[in-house]
């Protein structure tokens, strides 16, 4: 900051020099602002020593106040009345009114200022000399950083977020579900899943991907018999820190946007749910069956995702999945695959609902379902199916959302002789509880059937004779803004379709850490 300098002034008011132009160094309201803050940031011996009414200095300066009209400098419009000030607060003001000075020099409005004033100016300058100087300093930081702002809008960045499960599992019952006779294993299991999630953005619109997962958390089909027992969160690498996901995602008009990822996508990720507060797996749903519609789930790998918003009411999502891009005999077009698209509507805040459309080539297992409905047809190669699919959600109040959806698969052996078919139907009603007890909660249930095989053409043992039902509860408490503890229970009635089976119960605490 260059000062205002008494020689100078009084030459110009002498000879009425209109061209000298003095720096203007409070430029902004918001500056003076974020100055206001200084002494908390400046360590120096003047900051020992307060300025009071008393003080000729702030008598002077209440002077120049009145005169040349610096409280609007600031932008609650006061000098602090009879506070007392410290000595860089002081400086901070004296800066204002030497700004005003200067606009009138430097506006041919030098008849306004009065010798006597540019006297006390100059002698105000010397009092405070080491206060100006530091207040300089910060006043040129500060421009130079909204400058850097202003060119640079934005700047390429990661963010780490991270992720870590640990989980008290026990599944229960008299029998697996697998007829083998064999007694369910009831032992109480603690396990684990890390997730460190790297977030990069080139543009501010678009992310950057990458994961790595280590996880030890049982499959419960191999204790119960049945898939459907599965919990929403489980799988195993040993605990390696292996590469889980690596997607790239990036707007290519302003409503349309590109996912891409080479490894570690779903169909189901390239579409929005209607319930999306069930499909965390570390803080949605407890289930696999109850975290998304099971439709979505034939199939996972590479894959490229297309989703246009047609206002802010109708979206179109559309993706393509490949299970084994890698391989020269197989490629990115060759089984399995699978083809997704989805349609949805959100006419309100309260109201979602989609209509979806999937067709897989050898990828029909949903990993939810009876053996029969995973695999309609044991002695086939190729199996493609159709998928159609529904949901809908509706917010009731602020405290409960009401879900829905279904879910049928027309799956076809084109490579058995007439070409036999086989239909697979599934069902949930989901019931959701956000912030019950306090704000981050979130209690759930869940109520449905998950996939069955309801005809075959290769006869009545290929079909699920009984009808099993998926009944699910849990409360999610967020004990902390980064703890959050999920009790649960899950509860399968005639496991496998089979009426025979006695009911298979799976209890888990899930307790999910962020940062």
């Amino acid at each position: 900051m260059k000062k205002i300098n008494l020689r100078v002034c009084q030459k110009a008011l002498e000879l009425g020099l209109t061209t000298i132009i003095f720096p203007i160094i409070l430029t902004s309201t918001t500056i003076a602002g974020d100055l206001l803050n200084a002494p908390n940031q400046i360590t120096s011996v003047y900051k020992l020593s307060d300025v009071s009414q008393g003080d000729w200095s702030f008598q002077a300066l209440q002077s120049l106040v009145d005169r040349y009209n610096c409280i609007a400098s600031f932008r609650d419009l006061t000098y602090s009345g009879k506070q007392t000030l410290t000595r860089y607060e002081f400086a901070l003001r004296l800066n204002a009114c030497l700004s005003q000075m200067n606009k009138a020099i430097a506006n041919n409005r030098v008849n306004q200022i009065d010798r006597e004033d540019l006297a006390v100016v100059q002698r105000l300058q010397q009092e405070f000399a080491t206060e100006l100087i530091t207040v300089e300093g910060k006043l040129d930081t500060i421009e130079a950083n909204i400058t850097n702002l202003e060119t640079q809008k934005f700047a390429t960045f990661t963010r780490l977020k991270g992720e870590i499960i640990f989980a008290l599992g026990r599944a229960g019952g008299r029998e697996k579900a697998d007829g083998s006779g064999e007694a369910v294993n009831d032992r109480l299991t603690l396990s684990d899943r890390v997730r460190l999630n790297f977030d990069t953005s080139f543009t501010g619109k678009d992310r950057l991907r990458i994961r790595l997962q280590g996880i030890n958390i049982p499959e419960f089909e191999n204790a119960t018999g049945t898939k459907m027992a599965n919990l929403g969160f489980d799988g195993s690498n040993e605990n390696k820190q292996d590469l889980a996901d690596l997607r790239y995602r990036f707007p290519i008009a302003k409503h349309t946007r590109v996912n891409f990822s080479p490894v570690g996508i779903g169909l189901g990720d390239f579409v929005p749910k209607a319930n999306s507060l069930f499909g965390s797996s570390g803080n949605g749903s407890i289930s696999t069956f109850g975290r998304e519609n099971p439709i979505v789930r034939q199939g996972g790998g590479a894959g490229i995702g297309l989703s246009h918003n047609f206002g802010e009411v109708v979206n179109l999502s559309l993706g393509y999945i490949a299970s084994r891009p890698t391989l020269p005999e197989t490629g990115i077009f060759s089984r399995p695959n699978g083809a997704i698209a989805q349609l949805t509507i959100e006419p309100r805040d309260s109201v979602v609902f989609s209509l979806t459309y999937l067709r897989s080539h050898n990828n029909v297992n949903t990993g939810t379902g009876s053996a029969k409905a995973n695999d309609p047809f044991p002695d086939a190669d190729e199996v493609i199916a159709n998928s159609l699919a529904g949901e809908v959600g509706f917010q009731l109040s602020p405290n409960f959302i009401l879900g829905g959806r279904f879910g049928w698969i027309r799956a076809t052996a084109i490579d058995l002789e007439g070409n036999p078919q086989a239909d697979i139907f599934s069902w949930a009603t989901t019931l959701a509880f956000p912030d019950l007890g306090s704000e981050g909660n979130l209690a759930g249930i869940v109520i449905g059937q998950p996939p069955k095989a309801i005809a075959n053409d290769l006869g009545e043992n290929f079909k699920d004779e009984g009808t099993s039902l998926h009944w699910e509860g849990f409360y999610r408490v967020e004990a902390t803004k980064n703890i959050a503890i999920t009790p649960g229970l899950i509860v399968i009635m005639n496991p496998e379709h089979n009426d025979s089976n006695n009911p298979i119960y799976v209890l888990t605490i899930r307790n999910t850490f962020s940062f």
